[in-house]
């Protein structure tokens, strides 16, 4: 295979996806029987635009391809000397790590070096010299982009390490928004002034000199600022030093589990009300929940009227509805047969699927209720990036729910990482969202659908 093989059949791929989706964009809009809104227009207008520079990018390399092709010197096989000579040595490239992997190298690197007080640099050489080439690459140039004084490295998609946030996007429920066909939420960048309406118009009917009634709309002003989702995961230097994939793959699963549980508790969970400052209001919290009317069939269908209802009522289309909802929730209703015994919600599995004509996103952090939510009427902010530091010094409370505070210091039991051996490694996440209008939201509590009757 040439050197610009690879780069033809991934960007042959892209232009394929490109396509696909704006096909998408041109089906939906056939199927609600209406013209693009302007979020479809930008969306396919880019994807256009995208288009054209890929094409006009493969006739380069195609070109390109050609050329070296048509250069290329065939194996002289007249003498064994010169078959030897005129051979071009076959490079075995290493296959590319699992999402999250390449964090994960990283992270240990970073501790190894920290600990052995090695440079950076040489201790990814020699752990992923020869395994993963690319590492050295990304560190290297990110060595010269950093303050290398410091314990710390802002790890983010411009470093080489998007793979860790690609890794952890489908383990949240915010991450499959805008994913295999669930509807995206509305993204706006950090610190920019929102303006969100909290109550509507009314018209009127007038009769002949009569006069026109008055109406206002009520506004609200709002800003996403930049909050953080973290954890500290500490690992041994026997773990560190343990070159295997698993010691990787249980550093990466540790960072990434931590994260996603705080995103979709706090994202979710009715009872958060936030705090100023630190953790966004879930998009739940606040609304007056509808509560269901029992498990069976018929019961069922009755919550999903009521919660439907409640957007008609505000005229608000499901035009991006999601259902989430828990994995037990879907699973009981896939499982559900009729007196037929066909299923009673064909579509629907223990991982997702649509119901209802709706897509599901089920996640292990919601019980006992379900939500439905218009994913255009959530406000989402993200920096795409995930922050990580790591410390061999420190002393942690070693708790899910520590107690120390730096203002208001007690006593407690700490642990030593130098002390232990140890090295804590601290992930960040920064993103925040809120409501754009409390209509695009309903949940329904009290939840059992498909589950047997308490006796």
């Amino acid at each position: 295979m040439s050197k610009f093989a690879e780069q033809i059949t991934a960007f042959e791929q892209k232009r394929a996806s490109l396509v696909a989706a704006n096909e998408a964009i041109l089906s939906k809009a056939a199927d609600e029987g209406a013209t693009l809104d302007a979020e479809q227009k930008e969306s396919f207008d880019n994807n256009e635009a995208d288009l054209t520079e890929i094409d006009d990018h493969l006739k380069r390399l195609r070109a390109a391809e050609k050329a070296l092709g048509e250069a290329a010197k065939p194996v002289d096989g007249t003498s064994e000397k010169k078959g030897t000579e005129s051979r071009v040595p076959a490079q075995i490239k290493a296959a590319k790590p699992a999402p999250g992997i390449r964090f994960a190298r990283y992270a240990r690197c970073l501790g190894l070096a920290r600990k052995g007080g090695r440079d950076l640099m040489s201790v990814v050489q020699d752990e992923y010299g020869n395994r993963d080439p690319d590492l050295v690459g990304v560190v290297k140039a990110a060595v010269s982009a950093v303050n290398t004084t410091t314990d710390a490295a802002l790890i983010g998609n411009e470093g080489g390490f998007g793979d860790f946030v690609e890794f952890l996007r489908p383990m949240t429920i915010v991450g499959r928004f805008g994913n295999g066909g669930v509807p995206g939420l509305r993204r706006v960048p950090f610190r920019v002034p929102l303006i969100r309406q909290t109550g509507g118009s009314t018209g009127y009917w007038v009769g002949e000199g009569a006069a026109k009634p008055l109406t206002k709309p009520a506004w609200g002003r709002t800003e996403l600022g930049p909050l953080k989702a973290a954890n500290i995961a500490v690992a041994t230097m026997e773990a560190l030093r343990d070159s295997s994939p698993s010691a990787e793959i249980l550093l990466r699963d540790d960072l990434a589990a931590a994260i996603a549980a705080a995103i979709d508790t706090a994202f979710i969970d009715p009872t958060n009300a936030g705090s100023a400052g630190v953790k966004p209001a879930s998009i739940t919290n606040g609304i007056t929940a509808i509560t269901s009317s029992g498990n069976d069939g018929a019961a069922i269908r009755e919550d999903v009227r009521t919660a439907m209802a409640a957007f008609i009522a505000a005229s608000n289309p499901l035009s991006s509805g999601v259902w989430v909802m828990s994995a037990t929730t879907a699973l009981a209703l896939s499982m559900m047969r009729t007196a037929l015994d066909q299923p009673e919600f064909s579509g629907i599995t223990m991982n997702g699927g649509t119901f209802f004509g709706l897509p599901v996103v089920v996640s292990e952090y919601i019980d006992g209720y379900v939500v439905l939510a218009n994913a255009s009427d959530i406000w989402f902010a993200d920096d795409g990036g995930v922050a990580v530091d790591m410390s061999t010094e420190a002393s942690l409370q070693m708790m899910d729910n520590p107690t120390v505070n730096s203002v208001t210091p007690t006593a407690t039991d700490l642990v030593s990482m130098f002390q232990t051996n140890s090295v804590a490694f601290r992930a960040e996440r920064t993103i925040n969202w809120t409501r754009r209008r409390d209509t695009g939201v309903a949940v329904i509590d009290d939840v059992a659908w498909g589950q047997p009757d308490a006796s």
